[in-house]
């Protein structure tokens, strides 16, 4: 089958394209905007790309996948509609290349890509060909998505919305048989009005879990537990329950009264360490030990954007971090502070999500930096009014220059392209 893939470069429908392409289908995608990682991999997977959405440059063929970056007004789209050519959601037409794979969907808030690469990597490791779709790059795996020949396939599995003419949440489209749930906190504010409009589309996928399959969460999680409240029809797999206990000062993890512990494995922070729970959990449903997943996970390198070290330069180290919600900064500015309690530590923050930069979260956001030591906030939408707040990125840089070799540490905390901050940071550093 011919098809076009219209929002080609966002990190779920890249990673389609690839799973499309090694089923036999002749793939091809449009975006208006290309950058890495994910221009660069559909660069290497050979998809061919068009730039832009003008009715004359879509090409033919028998389906288009829209993704819920477009909406109504988009000349594509428009064209498709008009035309009455036949066209589908991303996760839908996922969902039916799965529908005879035994899936892993990760999910939650935060920890998604993490944990569900880190699932990947164990059963890889172990010598399963598993399929997987990861929404983001990784440097243990050539490519973030690849169809497999095991019959066991791994799924980043986001609450966000399929498209604009389905606005289920992706995850229900994939109808999992083991499913991880790290968390549930409010996001996505363009599409969700409250906390409970989440929680329900979770309850809708936990409703489509078969009767043999299994649940994997914390017990610590009260969101989580009042989705679970509400009906289950499967095994649950409880994270500090009665026999898995977790030791986040330690980091043990107790299975059955026998101690395992983490405290030798590379990333940091009290979330990765969670990540690495769930996902070894995960690896015991297909037969993998607990002490040959740890095993495993000693050799994982983790995930681009994930805390990843960009620059260093006279001692000065630049992360690039994906943090884009206050617990996730908060959680990785701690982690970066724990590893570095001397340190002298800049933080920079792009309000760049939706939820972000509605100032839903302004009260939270800013008790999230107590970890380090200064933060510079980007705030295009003029929502917080604080010092060390800039409206555009040049006056941000205009700052960054001044201060950035006061400091040991530099952390960049967005969900955008986080390249206009260090590509100015290595410039400088040169200069």
């Amino acid at each position: 089958m011919r098809i076009h893939i219209l929002g080609v470069c966002g990190t779920f429908m890249a990673g389609l394209s690839q799973i499309l392409k090694e089923s036999g289908h002749d793939v091809s995608g449009s975006d208006v905007q290309f950058y890495p990682p994910m221009s660069d991999y559909l660069t290497n997977i050979n998809i061919k790309t068009i730039q832009g959405y003008e009715a004359k440059l879509l090409p033919k063929a028998d389906l288009y996948v829209i993704g819920n970056a477009l909406s109504r007004g988009n000349e594509s789209v428009e064209h498709i509609l008009s035309k009455n050519l036949p066209y589908v959601s991303g996760p839908e037409i996922l969902g039916r290349e799965l529908k005879d794979r035994n899936v892993y969907a990760v999910s939650g808030t935060h920890g998604k890509t993490s944990t569900a690469y880190m699932l990947t990597h164990i059963l890889d490791y172990n010598g399963k060909d598993v399929g997987y779709l990861v929404g983001g790059i990784s440097e243990n795996f050539k490519n973030p998505a690849r169809l497999g020949k095991h019959k066991s396939f791994v799924i980043e599995a986001d609450e966000y919305d399929s498209a604009f003419f389905d606005k289920r949440s992706k995850f229900i489209h994939y109808y999992p048989n083991n499913l991880i749930i790290n968390n549930i906190e409010f996001d996505h504010a363009d599409i969700f009005d409250n906390l409970d409009d989440i929680k329900k589309q979770f309850h809708h996928l936990i409703k489509v879990i078969p009767n043999k399959g299994n649940i994997i969460y914390s017990k610590d999680d009260q969101n989580v537990c009042e989705v679970l409240s509400k009906g289950y029809f499967c095994n649950l797999i409880q994270v500090n329950g009665e026999n898995i206990k977790i030791d986040l000062s330690s980091k043990k993890l107790v299975v059955d009264n026998e101690t395992y512990i983490l405290q030798d494995l590379p990333l940091i922070g009290e979330h990765n360490f969670r990540n690495y729970v769930a996902a070894i959990l995960a690896a015991q449903i297909e037969g993998i030990s607990i002490n040959k997943s740890i095993e495993s996970l000693k050799s994982f390198l983790g995930v681009k954007r994930r805390m990843e070290k960009v620059i260093e330069h006279n001692g000065i180290r630049v992360y690039d971090d994906f943090a884009h919600h206050p617990t996730a900064i908060k959680l990785s500015t701690k982690a970066v502070r724990d590893e570095n309690p001397n340190k002298k530590i800049l933080g920079i923050v792009e309000l760049g999500s939706n939820t972000m930069s509605s100032g839903y979260h302004k009260d939270n956001l800013f008790n999230s930096l107590n970890y380090v030591d200064r933060t510079i906030i980007l705030d295009r939408q003029k929502v917080y009014q604080a010092d060390d707040i800039f409206n555009s990125t040049e006056d941000l840089l205009f700052e960054l220059r001044k201060i950035a070799k006061d400091y040991d540490i530099i952390l960049i905390m967005t969900n955008k392209d986080s390249q206009k901050f260090i590509t100015p940071l290595k410039d400088h550093f040169e200069n």
